[in-house]
């Protein structure tokens, strides 16, 4: 099971959704660092502003502990671990292991892919409830990233279809950035983000689901960041994101709409600013040629597939049995994950950036 990203950073993920803990393994972080726990606990509480819904046992998710790494309040270069304990774990007996394949849920292939010894209790490793350590770790990253100036900051953009405002992708503020993050429900037009509430509490009601995009960007990142091919800055961060559960899309700059564009209109023309800067006037390439930073806002988007949890019954298979079956799920379900994946992806973004940092000149 690869629960481990190896970059210049390596970030190692432990534990089940119902085990007695999780956590997380942080190595070659560079040494001397300050690292202010009480705001990492703040990012970690961002994870949890669920409009509805909220799984009482989240509650939990601040109460994360630094076993190594971490002394007087400044990184050691040795590895940093965290862990959270769950307080209420399940007990394991394996005659009532769930059999029952919950659509949507990776329960049936995880079967499969390790034979019958997977851990499927409320998604085991594959859990959203992973998404904590995760989010430790890049609420450290971005500590280290914004003592340079360096700040990401995400949105939803889309909630079904409903859509906030996009970021400007040339003119984005640190300021911006940091306003979001003071605000429960992180959009740029309140007024769809009350619509977006409004469309959830009806799907929550209804016993269903929504799925959405969270736009994320970076700004401040030097020109010549990354490497091709196959270690480029999209590669680095689209695995990381890929990590986060509901994942089913990303796009970086224009994305997709690059192919309604002729080279005209989606080449970024170069100029010198006031400043004696290199920059475009357009950032139709989201800040990033060739795997390599360009030094405008780096910006991309992610796609968040329904939470597959709903409260309607829906057909299935008992695959101890080998029958089909009815799954009804009983208890609160969460209608819309989107909210809690905004700090998730900058999360994400923070730990792939910093790891290509690290090979910058006097970083």
């Amino acid at each position: 099971m690869a629960s481990l990203w190896n970059n210049k950073i390596t970030v190692s993920l432990f534990g089940e959704a119902q085990g007695p803990a999780i956590g997380v393994v942080i190595d070659n972080l560079p040494p001397g660092e300050h690292v202010d726990i009480n705001e990492v606990r703040n990012f970690l509480a961002r994870r949890v502003s669920m409009p509805v819904g909220k799984n009482v046992r989240y509650a939990n998710d601040n109460m994360i502990q630094v076993m190594s790494g971490l002394i007087g309040g400044k990184t050691t270069g040795t590895p940093l671990c965290a862990f959270i304990q769950n307080l209420d774990c399940q007990p394991v007996n394996n005659v009532t292991m769930p059999k029952l394949a919950r659509p949507g849920h990776a329960d049936y292939t995880g079967t499969v892919r390790y034979k019958g010894f997977s851990d499927v209790r409320d998604g085991g490793h594959s859990s959203d409830r992973l998404t904590i350590p995760l989010v430790f770790a890049g609420a450290v990253c971005g500590q280290i990233l914004e003592r340079r100036g360096i700040y990401c900051g995400a949105h939803i953009l889309q909630v079904h279809n409903i859509k906030d405002k996009e970021f400007d992708n040339i003119k984005l503020t640190r300021e911006q950035i940091k306003d979001l993050r003071r605000v429960k429900f992180p959009v740029l037009d309140s007024q769809a983000g009350e619509l977006m509430r409004e469309d959830i509490e009806r799907a929550q009601e209804g016993g269903e689901s929504l799925g959405g995009i969270v736009e994320c960007a970076v700004i401040n990142v030097p020109a010549g960041i990354g490497s091709p091919i196959f270690d480029g800055l999209e590669n680095c961060i689209a695995q990381l994101v890929f990590g986060i559960p509901n994942v089913k899309g990303i796009e970086f700059g224009a994305g997709f709409k690059c192919a309604e564009m002729v080279g005209s209109q989606n080449n970024d023309e170069f100029y010198v600013n006031e400043h004696g800067h290199v920059v475009t006037k357009t950032n139709n390439h989201g800040g990033i040629l060739g795997g390599i930073s360009s030094g405008m806002p780096i910006t991309l988007k992610v796609a968040f597939k329904p939470n597959p949890t709903i409260a309607k019954p829906q057909k299935t298979v008992d695959y101890g049995t080998m029958e089909n079956a009815t799954l009804v799920f009983s208890g609160s379900h969460n209608a819309c994950v989107v909210p809690a994946c905004v700090p998730c992806v900058e999360s994400a973004v923070n730990i792939a950036i910093l790891s290509n940092m690290l090979d910058y000149p006097n970083f």
